[in-house]
């Protein structure tokens, strides 16, 4: 399927690029309604992306059209309301399912055979930012902010933050965006290597767009090869970090970390 509009994304083949556009309201918050159409669009990955691919998309996109941010992560109060439906076991063996299901969707974007570019504006936080890992490239509008705000709540990431950031990047800037909870700017993302581009505010499609031009002027093949060589997928420590959250999700500081977020009234509770 070349075209598809569902209720919190769409995507579409345009010229050998296939652009995946996030919009669901306020920011794009990952629940069950979003994994259920990322799920359609891995599916879709099959015969859209590659030399197999029949309809050849050569460059794979991902943005949103939501003016604030990128995606704020996980959709909290969806999470925290199913908890409360059920008890233990049921409630962990629920989490851990929605965490192999959207592990299974970023592990698809991260092997694709073809390059794949984010392109991020404002708040790009928690699950979104894993999703921006899961992309070769990262294209920030220069208001574009980080964070893994996860240690709030109890919790690490759960998308597979983690590994993918310390394949990426160095240590240090690792266990800092992880233990201390702030946020980097665009700025600061390009200086240690998070970002390959930073992008005048609102021009970050763009740039990708011509980033994606570039890109398809190559072998596909070659591309392949060179993208398998220097882009190991850490599987192992992916699904140990799957364990460690279900263990901590299990703590009565996370459901209370949760009922906090939940019966906040601030606009962003859980954000630096």
């Amino acid at each position: 399927m070349t075209n598809f509009t569902g209720k919190t994304l769409s995507w579409a083949l345009v010229d050998g690029c296939l652009e995946l556009a996030l919009h669901r309201e306020p920011c794009n918050e990952i629940g069950s309604q979003t994994l259920e159409e990322l799920e359609r669009f891995a599916e879709a990955l099959d015969t859209l992306s590659g030399e197999a691919g029949a309809s050849g998309a050569g460059v794979m996109i991902v943005y949103s059209t939501i003016p604030a941010g990128f995606c704020a992560g996980a959709d909290l109060r969806e999470l925290y309301r199913r908890s409360q439906e059920v008890a233990e076991p049921a409630r962990s063996a629920g989490v851990r399912n929605f965490l192999e299901r959207i592990h299974k969707v970023l592990n698809s974007i991260d092997a694709l055979p073809v390059p794949t570019i984010a392109a991020v504006h404002g708040v790009t936080f928690g699950g979104g930012f894993e999703l921006a890992l899961a992309c070769d490239l990262i294209i920030a509008g220069k208001m574009a902010r980080f964070c893994f705000p996860e240690l709030r709540l109890g919790l690490i990431p759960g998308f597979g933050g983690i590994p993918r950031l310390k394949r990426d990047l160095g240590n240090a800037v690792v266990r800092d965006l992880l233990l201390t909870g702030r946020s980097i700017n665009a700025a600061k993302a390009q200086a240690v290597g998070l970002v390959s581009q930073v992008a005048a505010e609102g021009q970050a499609l763009q740039m990708a767009r011509s980033t994606a031009a570039q890109l398809k002027k190559f072998d596909p093949a070659t591309r392949a090869a060179a993208k398998r060589f220097i882009k190991p997928i850490p599987y192992d420590e992916l699904r140990r970090e799957i364990d460690i959250f279900c263990e901590l999700f299990a703590r009565p500081a996370v459901e209370a970390g949760l009922r906090k977020f939940v019966e906040s009234t601030e606009a962003l509770p859980h954000l630096p």
